[in-house]
């Protein structure tokens, strides 16, 4: 059997205007045209659809059982032809972000908010987990995307660099490392740190700083987060190096915050998508509005930063 959706149109405009001549100008088609499709239609069902008489066409019983179930088919069309246009314009549908606790809490809120505002229709989850945990749902397909800062040799996942993130040291305003325009990693000799725990990517990079300027790194404190290690340093207890997001962290803590030189060091933020996965249609509208938050959220970061 091959019955096509023009045919049915047509059958289903000839019923409602109970005459081919209305049928036809309803679907801006010539009535020959529109005749011959009802024909096929007939052929292919191998059922009579309508009496005809000089004046009107009328259903057959066939035809009017037909109709009530060509009708739904085509109802139900219009509603899955309805909802994807919807997905592909973002109207609706459903994305997943995972993201790392810091940039979960600091970020991320304004980023739904904004989707929530532009896209209404579109329900947007967040996920808070570390790192590792971010590449995995990614990979598995329990997150449609992450943002963070990840090893470029992952395998099966897609990056999409949001900024350019640098490493800055944080102290009191009145320690004399903060009125300098920058500080060179050597200038930290003998200045008490406060740094991040071994399993923090931060910590690495701050411990390659240490080993390029050949300072010794002997922590006077090693805490597991952020916020800790700034109000240590508002303590004035010593210096900590921090990423410059770390400002949005904690903004009731008064730190002067000043770029780390010779060498410096960055990151790249990131958006991450399984790489064997066709995207979700929210994704783009996501990765623009994460591009435009990251990159105001500090002026330090930029999309194209060295």
């Amino acid at each position: 059997m091959n019955v096509t959706l023009k045919q049915i149109q047509a059958f289903l405009q000839v019923a409602e205007h109970g005459t081919f001549t209305k049928a036809a100008d309803s679907m801006h088609l010539a009535q020959p045209a529109l005749s011959q499709l009802v024909r096929e239609l007939e052929r292919a069902l191998g059922l009579r659809l309508f009496d005809r008489t000089t004046r009107r066409v009328e259903l057959t019983e066939g035809g009017r059982e037909f109709r009530l179930a060509s009708g739904k088919i085509m109802q139900d069309l219009e509603i899955a032809v309805r909802n994807a246009n919807d997905l592909a314009e973002r109207r609706r549908g459903r994305v997943i972000i995972a993201a790392p606790p810091l940039l979960a809490a600091v970020l991320l809120p304004q980023v739904i908010a904004q989707l929530n505002q532009e896209h209404p229709g579109l329900q947007v989850n967040l996920l808070d987990t570390p790192t590792e945990a971010i590449i995995r749902a990614v990979r598995e397909g329990q997150a449609h995307c992450g943002c963070g800062t990840f090893s470029i040799n992952e395998e099966g996942i897609e990056r999409t660099q949001l900024a350019r993130d640098r490493l800055l040291l944080f102290c009191t305003p009145k320690h004399p490392l903060a009125q300098r325009s920058a500080v060179r990693w050597s200038d930290l000799a003998g200045v008490p740190l406060i740094t991040l725990t071994r399993n923090s990517g931060i910590r690495l990079r701050v411990e390659i700083g240490y080993e390029a300027a050949k300072v010794p790194l002997s922590p006077a404190f090693e805490v597991s987060q952020i916020t800790t290690a700034m109000a240590l340093t508002e303590a004035g207890l010593g210096v900590t190096v921090l990423p410059s997001y770390a400002r949005a962290a904690a903004p009731h803590i008064s730190l002067a915050a000043t770029p780390l030189v010779e060498p410096t060091i960055t990151r790249d933020i990131v958006m991450i998508r399984a790489s064997r996965r066709t995207p979700e249609p929210a994704i783009t509208a996501v990765e623009q509005i994460l591009r435009r938050h990251v990159q105001k959220f500090s002026p330090d970061w930029s999309g194209t930063g060295s």
